[in-house]
């Protein structure tokens, strides 16, 4: 059958409007790095991919997906992210501060989205939270320590003493703990601080603390969230309160947190993917942070601990982990 220069044209318009109906018109692909596997990290990745399911973008669909962790190794997550680069998929989302440092020192021009960096800013991804012109944009969980702050005392009400386990490799933590030596004094507290750069290290730095703080605070830092478990032995033996900003933690053990939905940072950070997906440039698209926080409260841990939560606190708790 022949068909007339009219009919193809008309054949052709129809096939283009077709497929602008039903999806992508050609495989896509998505490449997904994480710079360690824990709850808070593993619930961005999964909302990533919950948004890009909803939005119709499956591998049944002919979405190409992989993901791989770098174990805690800034080493390995320089492999990664060259291997990434090699692939040349239409995205990388990069997941915690070491792996988008990586990513964005590996390439200029494949598309970029970081996730649960702290400050994106210090970590030399982008030079502002504003459009930043380049490959890169994403999603920060950068939090108002102000608020932690007032947690610390809301649980702890006559602490003066506050310590932190943190990595100094992570750009997130250095931050973190630079602000907390400035705000604490304003609140009648002082920091002291405990290095571990290695997950391993976690529980001695713990140890170092005890006898010499009343509250241990943690933020979000890698080392320390993905030996949380260490944290804790410590805090129940020696009967230090902790005190986390990842609301995860407070299912392993710590007594409360005030933090974002880390799954809710995903489906934000998916979004995101999608916009480029469908042509839109990262560099015109702004970072962005979340501004919904949730304060969980274990008031079994609070009591392992030596502490004796209000009834007031745990009813304005979003959740109460029994």
């Amino acid at each position: 059958m022949r068909f007339s220069n009219s009919a193809k044209l008309a054949f052709g318009t129809a096939a283009i409007l077709s497929a602008l109906t039903w999806g992508p018109v050609s495989a896509q692909s998505v490449a997904v790095t994480s710079i360690v596997e824990h709850p808070a990290l593993d619930s961005i990745r999964d909302g990533v991919a919950q948004a890009l399911k909803e939005a119709g973008y499956t591998q049944a669909k002919g979405l190409e997906w992989q993901f791989q962790t770098a174990q805690g190794n800034t080493a390995i997550a320089a492999q990664i992210a060259r291997k990434f680069v090699g692939d040349n998929p239409d995205v990388i989302v990069a997941i915690a501060t070491p792996s988008a440092q990586a990513v964005v020192a590996a390439t200029k021009s494949i598309p970029v989205v970081y996730s649960a960096v702290t400050d994106p800013i210090a970590a030399q991804l982008v030079p502002s939270m504003e459009p930043s012109g380049t490959n890169v944009t994403g999603v920060s969980d950068s939090l108002a320590l102000e608020k932690q702050v007032e947690l610390i005392k809301k649980v702890v009400p006559n602490a003066k003493r506050v310590g932190m386990v943190y990595n100094p490799g992570e750009a997130n933590s250095v931050v973190v703990v630079e602000q907390m030596r400035k705000l604490l004094p304003q609140a009648d507290m002082s920091l002291v601080e405990a290095t571990a750069a290695r997950t391993v290290d976690v529980g001695a730095a713990a140890r170092s603390l005890v006898g010499k703080v009343d509250v241990i605070y943690t933020n979000t830092d890698n080392n320390v969230v993905s030996a949380y478990e260490a944290m804790v032995k410590v805090g129940i033996d020696a009967k230090v309160p902790l005190i986390a900003s990842d609301t995860d933690s407070v299912k392993r053990g710590a007594i409360a947190a005030l933090g974002v939905n880390y799954k809710d940072l995903g489906l934000q950070t998916g979004k995101m993917v999608i916009k480029i997906l469908k042509g839109e440039k990262p560099g015109n698209i702004a970072s962005e942070t979340s501004d919904k926080l949730e304060l969980y409260v274990n008031p079994g841990a609070a009591k392992k601990q030596g502490v004796t939560l209000s009834e007031e606190f745990i009813k304005s708790a979003t959740q109460v982990v029994e």
